[in-house]
């Protein structure tokens, strides 16, 4: 069984983006949007497709399952099969040694929002994290993506 172990932060200021290594283009919607069972459709850099299934947060644990699709059948996906509601942002994958550190720069409905992700490797979460981090909104469904996709234009700004 696949699972996914991360926190996710609201973020201030530019510093982190020192930090980065490489940067992608994410388009993605919904195929279903309750935060019981997510299932999303993603296109990174119009080059790769996804189709992903979430289970329900437990903590900081989720399940996860995602399988590469055709480019061509992910985009089709987005316009004609999705729910109403889109996620357009730039992920920034920044340098880390014990976790996957992503920082995720929203446009559309969401410009201005800035939210991290720090994404753990193995059972440990003893790692140090990086002093640019703002507030924890890991248990905030609010900031989940498939909530930014089903409300559009609400401004959560940098704090919750």
């Amino acid at each position: 069984m696949g699972v996914e172990r991360e926190r996710k932060f609201l973020v201030p200021g530019d510093e982190w983006r020192a930090e980065v290594v490489s940067v992608h283009r994410i388009r993605q919607g919904f195929l279903s949007m309750d935060l019981q069972r997510v299932v999303r459709v993603r296109v990174v850099d119009d080059s790769a497709g996804y189709l992903t299934v979430k289970g329900a947060r437990h903590g900081i644990s989720r399940s996860e399952y995602e399988y590469p699709v055709p480019v061509a059948d992910a985009v089709e996906m987005l316009e004609r099969l999705c729910l109403p509601g889109r996620i357009d942002k730039l992920r920034h994958v920044c340098g880390a040694e014990h976790y996957q550190l992503i920082v995720d720069e929203f446009g559309g409905d969401h410009r201005g929002l800035v939210l991290a992700e720090v994404e753990y490797h193995g059972e440990s979460t003893d790692a140090a994290l990086p002093d640019w981090l703002g507030t924890e909104v890991t248990g905030d469904d609010r900031y989940a993506n498939a909530a930014l996709a089903a409300h559009p234009g609400t401004d959560l700004g940098s704090t919750p």
